[in-house]
């Protein structure tokens, strides 16, 4: 007995008992509330009718024991469109994996129906049959885990993005406000949008206020000396705003070296001496 016949015997059963295997599936993807999309009873029914007719394929062409060959490669896929979907409706990977295992369910009815007679061949197949639906569940976990990690990846991209803007204050003056922790992958951010928006404005200051962040430790402080660094090589100086007591206290006590950069307790008191450095002046308006 070879695998090619375990492969032929269930290509043969799902072509066989197709109408009953997919209505089975459709019974218990319904009782543990399996859903696609909107139209949830009309996607469900298609994906369940095209896997079957993908797995009958492939199993009639390849080997059963490994889902990693050229005959498995729609299968694969659309177990990926089906993870894809499922990963960005937030669904869990084990909602995910129902999708395969269930099938298992409506299989097994029909292998004993078939293999009645011969419980050595219905042993071997179950068998078979329960390896192959583990392997391609397990695989589907696989991929709507590694999207999952993408769409998080991208939404933790777009949220730095977000919580470091850069705005004009004034002709030639930038103010970087920060808030919140700022380590390696920020601080890249942060470099990056105030560079760039040097490059856009041609700023000679850039006021970085860190009035919101709650820590400086000696790895916050390098980072901030690298920003500083990189705009002064932009032809931008930096002035470093919202120094409280407690964040001078640690600075000193870390022996960071502040020395050649200019610090002032408000971010009010760093826009007046950008101003004032740029030449710029505020003059009251005194109505008589």
């Amino acid at each position: 007995m070879s695998k090619n016949d375990d492969a032929v015997r269930l290509s043969a059963l799902i072509r066989k008992f197709h109408a009953e295997i997919l209505e089975n599936w459709l019974t218990h993807l319904k009782s543990q509330a399996i859903r696609f999309d909107a139209n949830a009873e009309e996607a469900t029914r298609r994906y369940c009718t095209n896997f079957l007719e993908l797995l009958a394929r492939a199993a009639q062409s390849g080997d059963i024991s490994d889902i990693e060959t050229r005959e498995w490669d729609e299968v694969r896929q659309l177990l990926t469109e089906i993870s894809q979907q499922r990963a960005k409706q937030g669904s869990t990977p084990s909602e995910t994996a129902t999708f395969v295992f269930s099938l298992k369910q409506s299989l097994f009815p029909s292998m004993r129906k078939e293999l009645v007679q011969e419980p050595a061949l219905l042993a071997n197949d179950t068998w078979a049959v329960t390896t192959l639906m583990d392997k391609l569940g397990l695989f589907t976990v696989e991929i709507f885990q590694k999207i999952r990690d993408q769409i998080i990846t991208r939404q933790q991209q777009e949220l730095l993005e977000l919580s470091t803007p850069v705005v004009k204050l004034w002709q030639n003056i930038l103010a970087l406000p920060l808030i919140g922790t700022l380590d390696s992958a920020r601080t890249q951010v942060v470099m990056e949008s105030l560079l760039q928006k040097i490059i856009e404005t041609g700023a000679a200051i850039a006021i970085i206020d860190i009035t919101g962040v709650p820590t400086v430790d000696t790895l916050v402080a390098q980072h901030l000396l690298k920003t500083i660094a990189a705009a002064r090589l932009m032809g931008a100086d930096c002035i470093i705003s919202g120094i409280r007591p407690q964040i001078a206290q640690t600075i000193v006590h870390l022996g960071v070296n502040l020395e050649d950069v200019i610090t002032k307790a408000t971010l009010a008191d760093a826009f007046l001496i950008a101003l004032d450095r740029t030449g710029a002046k505020i003059v009251a308006n005194d109505e008589a």
